[in-house]
């Protein structure tokens, strides 16, 4: 924006040229439309006099017109949730495209000048079509005269084109959405074709050797290859399981097996499969005493330990984790921490989102994008958050957090209170 929307200064009656220009400047420049018809109406009300403004527009699934905004400017201001709207009036401007004057009487319990109603209804018309109607309304008289009829035109054009850019802007974000999605699955489906074809490369190179007829082999190779074999087809079946579970979850199809869980044997467990996988990994365990009894799905949460851990392993190689758990508030917070090259800020936001990938990740590094989107949605599912906090160069922070249940949250007040009454004060 190059200046203010309006002219410094107040705006007095009849001083159309300053109004119409400063009305079009916020059309042009504006993208935050309610705030945008706040502006333009306060400009049109300097130009001609209406006490009541609504717009009415179409509903794409029923076709019908509905109200959509509405302000009391003038008369009724005091009373804005009682007034007429003149729905009459938008209505037939919708139907016909026509600028309609309507007259209407408020009745006997309407005292005062302000018994008469006269509305002025406009057709709104975006790209050539009619999308809905806008109505100004005055209370009182007197009737509107033909200026003021064509500067209300004037301002339903502009209004209509406010209307059109945020239609414009909302298909342009859609089609980046789009086109980033389908950026996304190109890349998704390259990714999953490598993944695939590596650990079959390895089972079929393997299998084909120790099947050669012209060949003997060792005790000592054969276990090897066999081995290479056996951890390759693992990668496939979790690789596979990803997918499977990825779909699920987009769906909502995934069973979860919840139980009333202690989160301390299930992070124990973890652990111990992780020091046997990655044997030269420092890892650290810090878990807070009396923590409560958690309602989760225990292979689930060991899932998203282990995928946390993995990726500590992967992007920060020979990095020292720590894992630390704690009791914040009603909820169980836990947390995996390593120490290698972090996160660059920009990639934060879209960490968690299906497919994504850091693109300066460390080399050589394998994934498909799926393991943080698949956490996040399990964590979700058990009503908790998960979040990374990173410094590039510092490390990296992962957390997520799990709901004490109300029955656990009760027992440990009364188990508090039951230590007060052992223990009073002096």
């Amino acid at each position: 924006m190059t200046g203010p929307l309006i002219p410094s200064g107040p705006l007095t009656y009849g001083t159309e040229l300053n109004a119409v220009y400063a009305i079009a400047r916020v059309v042009a420049e504006t993208f935050d439309t309610e705030a945008g018809l706040d502006t333009v109406f306060r400009l049109a009300r300097t130009i001609f006099i209406f006490d009541v403004v609504a717009l009415y527009l179409q509903n794409e699934e029923s076709g019908e017109i509905e109200p959509t905004y509405a302000r009391a400017l003038g008369r009724g201001r005091s009373r804005e949730a009682e007034i007429a709207w003149g729905e009459p009036a938008a209505f037939e401007a919708f139907r016909t495209g026509q600028t309609v004057l309507r007259r209407e009487d408020a009745g006997p319990s309407v005292k005062g000048r302000e018994r008469r109603r006269d509305y002025l209804g406009l057709p709104m018309i975006v790209v050539g079509r009619c999308v809905g109607g806008l109505i100004f309304g005055r209370f009182g008289g007197p009737s509107y005269p033909p200026e003021h009829i064509r500067l209300a035109e004037f301002v339903a054009w502009h209004v209509g084109q406010l209307l059109e850019n945020r239609r414009m802007a909302r298909r342009i974000a859609s089609l980046e959405a789009q086109r980033e999605l389908a950026r996304m699955q190109d890349e998704f489906i390259s990714t999953i074709s490598h993944e695939l074809r590596t650990p079959l490369g390895f089972i079929k190179g393997y299998v084909t050797t120790l099947l050669r007829k012209d060949a003997e082999w060792e005790d000592e190779a054969r276990d090897e290859f066999l081995h290479i074999i056996d951890d390759e087809s693992d990668r496939l079946c979790e690789l596979i399981d990803n997918l499977l579970d990825s779909s699920r979850l987009e769906t909502g199809t995934l069973s979860m097996s919840l139980a009333s869980t202690l989160i301390e044997p299930i992070i124990r467990d973890v652990v111990a499969r992780t020091r046997a996988l990655y044997p030269y990994m420092p890892l650290n365990v810090e878990i807070a005493e009396d923590l409560p009894v958690l309602h989760i799905d225990a292979t689930r949460i060991a899932q998203v330990l282990n995928n946390l851990l993995s990726n500590a392993n992967k992007y920060a190689p020979g990095s020292e984790v720590n894992i630390r758990v704690t009791r914040r508030r009603g909820q169980v917070h836990i947390e995996v921490a390593d120490r290698g090259p972090g996160i660059p800020a920009e990639h934060i936001a879209n960490l968690f989102e299906r497919f994504y990938r850091v693109p300066e990740s460390v080399d050589n590094a394998r994934g498909t994008g799926l393991g943080l989107f698949i956490c996040r949605k399990l964590i979700e599912a058990h009503g908790g958050e998960i979040g990374v906090d990173s410094v590039p160069g510092e490390g990296a922070r992962f957390f997520f957090t799990l709901p004490v249940p109300p029955s656990s949250a009760e027992s440990e007040m009364e188990s508090q209170d039951e230590r007060r009454e052992d223990h009073p004060r002096s």
